[in-house]
């Protein structure tokens, strides 16, 4: 009976929690002893824990239990939008990336992207107050294929595999949006350099 408790149970086992599933008068202590024996230089245990006892894995086989899983976070409009600045501008400072945006920056978005290693800390620019850049990463490099940052693709290839809307934002002035006009001769990319 203590062995079946034991396997069944979701967390280890108090000498009391395991009496008061048995008949009166059992003795689970002498049970533990026996099981604790019984299960030695097998691939299951019988350890106590604190106060308690659980039925474990074998040390000496604990690789076999273990799985590396890969997690996956979405990552938020915010961070997606500071990545694409950070690699089309690199080296770029935070107050950079918040003129571009129009938003400021939250911390923990930086954050994010620096714990993902896809973006650093670079240099430090010699202008009053010395901020420091963000650059991207070999790892953010890797991730998406690229041999290095000039690799990104420009405005018309993100145009052409449909990632860029060729119509201009709501609520820009006609004469702003040059509707009907062709782009100008010369490569539009470079403003991604």
């Amino acid at each position: 009976m203590v062995e079946a408790i034991l396997f069944a149970a979701a967390k280890p086992q108090t000498l009391t929690e395991i009496a008061a599933r048995m008949p009166h008068g059992s003795e689970p202590e002498e049970a533990l002893v026996h099981l604790t024996r019984r299960y030695e230089g097998r691939g299951v245990r019988v350890v106590k824990i604190g106060d308690a006892w659980a039925m474990r894995t074998a040390p000496d086989l604990g690789f076999l239990m273990s799985r590396e899983t890969e997690e996956t976070r979405k990552l938020s409009r915010a961070a997606i939008e500071t990545l694409a600045i950070v690699a089309y501008h690199q080296p770029v400072t935070r107050a950079e990336i918040e003129e571009i945006r129009g938003v400021s920056v939250s911390r923990g978005t930086i954050d994010l992207l620096m714990e993902l290693d896809w973006i650093r800390l670079g240099r430090r620019r010699m202008t009053p107050g010395r901020p420091v850049t963000f650059t991207v990463t070999p790892a953010f490099l890797d991730h998406f294929g690229l041999e290095n940052a000039k690799d990104l693709p420009g405005i018309k290839e993100l145009r052409a595999a449909g990632l860029l809307d060729s119509r201009p934002p709501p609520g820009m002035p006609k004469a702003v949006q040059g509707e009907g006009e062709e782009e100008p001769d010369g490569d539009q990319d470079d403003m991604f350099d």
